[in-house]
């Protein structure tokens, strides 16, 4: 395939953005500012900075909601304005390969077709690719192979699991529990516990830096929040204790969902997984001993990723450039034979 190369995945979170032939990386937060509900004021990662912190007259939304675009229009204007962004002189022309979650309908997988195709820049091709195909690849997983691979991504708001083999899903499971949802009880801990309200992004950093997915270490981080007595700005320290509390529930769905899977799985391809071990990727696979609770409970090797949150994006890179990996594509039009 000639010409520039994108390979594109659209978190809920993040947009990751991969290109050929350099193989550089570009990540934004997928989030847009709107003045009056109407004018853009801000995309990306300047507009993340402004989230809880606007004016009325300014709205901050993230257009990404279950691994589906909730928000087509928004969608479009962050996608466009990062593509022009970064590689204003090199999109007509290029080829784009973008990800698409398996477990949704048809009708939901079309809309991120379309949401490039629709744009006014004249794209020499657009191809989509289930993304946990991509994040195998991204993985440097032989998943061309007779081989049973099981993957398991952990996004913002979804965690997707499966089982693949022959460059297709044999198995797929997308539930509705993430990062945002474990930031959500998190906030909802702390309210309870210490009467205090604190942001979203205050969670997800008591997440990342004091979350713990099972053998809790003592740990504490300092935090500010409105007290819902008193009313004032409040300084506390939230345990690692209070962190694992909150989110252990989301971590027992996962456990579920990954029982799930193995307990449909052929059993020539259970073989395979024994052998082989479950692979993480997707940003919440970085919560601290994650990989260790995920081993108890399935009695496999569990295997971390050096890249979680760019591996779909690398792996959308090197479908499209590698002509031997071309046919995990397709269009909208229909979908390739190994499929």
């Amino acid at each position: 395939m000639k010409g520039t190369i994108l390979g594109i995945d659209l978190g809920t979170t993040n947009v990751k953005i991969c290109a050929a032939p350099n193989k550089q990386i570009y990540c934004e937060k997928n989030v847009i500012a709107l003045e009056n509900e109407v004018k853009l004021y801000s995309f990306g990662d300047d507009a993340y900075d402004m989230y809880e912190k606007v004016p009325d007259n300014i709205t901050v939304t993230f257009p990404i909601k279950d691994g589906v675009i909730a928000d087509y229009k928004n969608m479009r204007e962050i996608m466009v304005n990062l593509l022009t962004k970064y590689f204003s002189n090199k999109l007509k022309g290029a080829n784009i390969l973008i990800a698409v979650p398996t477990d949704i309908t048809e009708v939901e997988k079309r809309a991120y077709f379309d949401l490039v195709s629709s744009s006014k820049i004249k794209f020499g091709s657009i191809m989509v690719c289930e993304k946990p195909i991509a994040a195998a690849i991204g993985l440097d997983l032989p998943i061309n192979t007779a081989t049973g691979m099981f993957v398991v991504d952990l996004g913002a708001d979804t965690t997707e699991v499966s089982v693949l083999s022959l460059g297709g899903i044999v198995l797929s499971q997308l539930i509705k529990v993430g990062g945002n949802k474990m930031c959500e009880n998190i906030i909802a801990a702390v309210k309870k516990e210490h009467s205090l309200l604190i942001g979203v992004k205050t969670a997800g950093k008591l997440l990342s830096e004091i979350g713990y997915a099972t053998d809790i270490e003592e740990a504490s981080m300092k935090v500010v929040g409105r007290n819902m007595i008193t009313g004032f700005p409040t300084t506390i320290e939230i345990s690692s204790e209070l962190v694992y509390n909150a989110i252990k529930d989301n971590l027992v769905s996962i456990c579920e969902s990954l029982k799930f899977i193995l307990e449909r799985t052929p059993p020539e391809l259970t073989s395979d997984i024994i052998e082989n071990g479950i692979y993480l990727t997707g940003g919440v696979s970085q919560i601290k001993n994650i990989d260790v609770l995920f081993s108890r409970e399935t009695e496999l090797e569990v295997k971390l990723s050096n890249t979680p949150i760019e591996n779909v994006a690398i792996g959308l890179e090197k479908i499209a450039s590698d002509r031997e990996l071309n046919s995990l594509a397709y269009t909208m039009g229909g979908k390739a034979s190994k499929h």
